[in-house]
């Protein structure tokens, strides 16, 4: 190449630069440079959670089945996880089954998976900051599962570990609260997901959702509730409301970022006189006014719900916690209509929409007009009853029946189990189960 080419060569370079940061600013030059350095480097495979050697086949495995317990004694409960972020959901609702074992008489320890070895001693301190009232033992993975009566599989990955590395006689139980294959495309990691559910793990389905899934696809279960938590959220705010509160999860696809900006973006254009609030991540990529809230503590978020009228709740799998959350608090929330999360959120209060921007937004509206002091405090009152209780007395009684050998995991049908049917909501016909489409 000549001189004189690469010389018109780098200026057409630079004015396509300087276009570029006129139209992105700098984070968005930054942000393509990341990502072509991500792609040049294949640092996606990075996000996949698991080592080879840590692949479970449910076509060739053969796991030495455990002895029962004698009982009566306390059982060494291990709770298998990733590390846990502050705030986590999932972690969440899994220290209320540790909690509710320990509250039974049983130890428990977290045992935790990290493909990419970080630090044991600042995962424990996550745990502690995230979750303050929780008192429990925590191992790493490369300590083994020595001492421990049942090992517990919180996830996928966790569960191909377990099957992995666990194969000294232990009672396995999985404690599954999502169908995690559809957090991904038809393809490798759909599939992986999918064949945990065949590994003869005595599976535990948190809500219906999961257990109808779960049955669908040929594998025994047994249903725990679906619980909600009304100590943490509850009515507090008897005068008006105004404005949504939205819960932003940008990379995770089963919460509808993506459709839900669109769908505030449209809601701002009609009703630019309500504020919209964000919590759970910082967004930068939006072009209307937001209230950023970052990642609040459980009082601060149940302050926002009781100023909001309405609340965005997206959910493509099992329903969000927070959908719950809002309604204590006399938030309206609104969902996209599917069968999945209706199934563990049976309520007149919610307002359904179908997954397109303009109902999404037209279901916002109908929430903020309907909403009056009286409507929302009939919302909140709905819900009342915290039954996380329920649900950690009905995982108890299966890891008692699974590790006393009263539990036949071919059928998971463990005996005196607690019923699993959440109290009735009564139907006063207030927002009357609207469906925006």
């Amino acid at each position: 190449m000549s001189v004189r080419d690469q010389s018109r060569r780098a200026r057409a370079l630079g004015t396509s630069v300087a276009t570029k940061l006129r139209a992105e600013g700098t984070a968005g030059l930054a942000r393509r440079a990341v990502r072509r350095a991500y792609q040049r480097l294949d640092a996606g495979e990075l996000d996949f959670g698991l080592l080879p050697g840590d692949i479970a086949d449910s076509a060739t495995l053969d796991l030495l089945a455990a002895v029962p317990v004698p009982t009566p004694r306390s059982l060494r409960v291990g709770w298998l996880c990733t590390p846990p972020a502050v705030g986590s959901g999932g972690h969440t609702t899994m220290f209320r089954m540790v909690q509710a074992l320990q509250a039974a008489g049983h130890v428990c320890e977290v045992v935790l998976h990290d493909r990419h070895n970080g630090s044991l001693s600042e995962a424990a301190a996550n745990i502690g900051r995230g979750w303050p009232h929780l008192s429990v033992g925590v191992r790493d993975l490369s300590q083994g599962f020595e001492g421990l009566d049942v090992v517990v599989a919180t996830g996928w990955e966790s569960a191909h570990v377990l099957a992995s590395r666990g194969r000294d006689p232990v009672h396995r139980a999985y404690f599954i609260q999502d169908y995690e294959p559809m957090f991904y495309p038809h393809g490798s990691d759909h599939a992986l997901a999918a064949d945990t559910y065949h590994f003869g793990f005595a599976n535990i389905a948190l809500g219906r959702m999961v257990h109808d899934r779960l049955t669908a696809a040929g594998a025994p279960s047994v249903e725990v509730l679906f619980g909600r938590d009304t100590s943490t959220y509850s009515f507090e705010n008897a005068g008006p409301r105004s404005g949504v509160a939205f819960y932003a999860r940008p990379p995770v696809a089963r919460r509808g970022y993506r459709l839900a900006t669109l769908a505030l973006a449209e809601f701002h254009r009609r009703r630019p006189d309500q504020e919209i609030h964000v919590y759970g991540a910082t967004v930068h990529d939006v072009d209307f006014p937001v209230v950023q809230h970052g990642r609040p503590t459980p009082a601060e978020l149940n302050e926002l719900y009781n100023q909001c009228a309405a609340g965005l709740a997206m959910s493509f799998t099992n329903i969000s916690l927070v959908a719950y959350e809002m309604l204590a608090a006399g938030c309206i929330p609104v969902v996209n209509d599917s069968p999945d999360a209706r199934a563990d959120f049976r309520t007149p209060h919610a307002v359904w929409a179908a997954a397109t921007p303009a109902s999404i937004a037209s279901a916002l509206e109908a929430a903020v007009g309907q909403t009056t002091p009286a409507t929302a405090r009939r919302a909140a009152s709905d819900t009342a009853g915290d039954t996380w209780g329920i649900t950690g007395a009905q995982v108890v009684a299966a890891i008692e029946a699974l590790a006393a050998g009263r539990m036949d995991v071919a059928a998971v049908k463990p005996l005196n189990l607690p019923d699993v049917e959440p109290p009735d909501v009564a139907d006063h016909g207030t927002q009357g189960d609207l469906l925006c489409t």
